[in-house]
């Protein structure tokens, strides 16, 4: 039996369902792919009866109830996007905050961005990380490209990566959250350590 890599996917997005279901009805909440799922297959059954643009978007909306899932995966699911074959052709239906209909979004919920205030003497986190700062010559010995995120523990990295690990420890690359670093294969290059820092009681900043 040859499979096209649009039925490999759609018995994937069927087998994830099914476990979704299985959950569901052992009254357990669902994550957030179990809840995509559910929305997808949903949508593919209903595009595969015939169903209108409208209609399949219905049934994707009412595939999950907001009660059903764990705290924050209305916060993660914010749209779902899929492409379904329907009576004109393919089409892309995108469901714009599925799980809507619950109660309001944590405001500080998953994927939420909240601004720190700075601490009474404005500056001083920022000259207490100054002061924790490495450099080190960083050099990628492997055939391929290596990439390492902004807050990885960089004395963990990628062994073939070669520098001084020892005074890596309790360092992350200084760059946004979310960013990260590229080693051509081959490539040396000198980069810029913070440590890792938190707060205390008193809110200075601490090692």
């Amino acid at each position: 039996m040859r499979l096209t890599p649009w039925e490999e996917e759609r018995l994937l997005i069927f087998s994830a369902a099914e476990l979704a279901r299985r959950h569901r009805a052992a009254g357990l909440l669902l994550n957030a792919p179990e809840a995509i799922a559910l929305m997808c297959d949903a949508m593919l059954e209903a595009a595969r009866a015939g169903a209108s643009y409208a209609d399949v978007e219905a049934a994707g909306i009412a595939a999950v109830d907001p009660a059903q899932v764990l705290p924050g995966v209305r916060e993660l699911v914010d749209d779902v996007r899929l492409e379904v074959l329907l009576g004109d052709g393919t089409r892309l239906i995108v469901l714009v905050d599925p799980l809507g209909r619950g109660p309001a979004p944590d405001a500080e919920g998953p994927g939420s961005i909240v601004p720190a205030t700075k601490p009474d003497g404005s500056g001083e986190a920022r000259r207490h990380r100054a002061l924790d700062q490495v450099e080190l010559d960083v050099e990628n010995t492997s055939r391929r490209v290596v990439r390492v995120s902004s807050h990885f523990p960089f004395h963990l990295v990628n062994p073939r990566l070669q520098f001084d690990r020892e005074h890596a420890d309790g360092f992350h690359l200084d760059l946004d959250a979310g960013s990260s670093e590229r080693w051509a294969p081959g490539e040396r290059r000198r980069v810029t350590l913070v440590r890792y820092v938190g707060r205390s009681a008193d809110g200075n900043p601490t090692p």
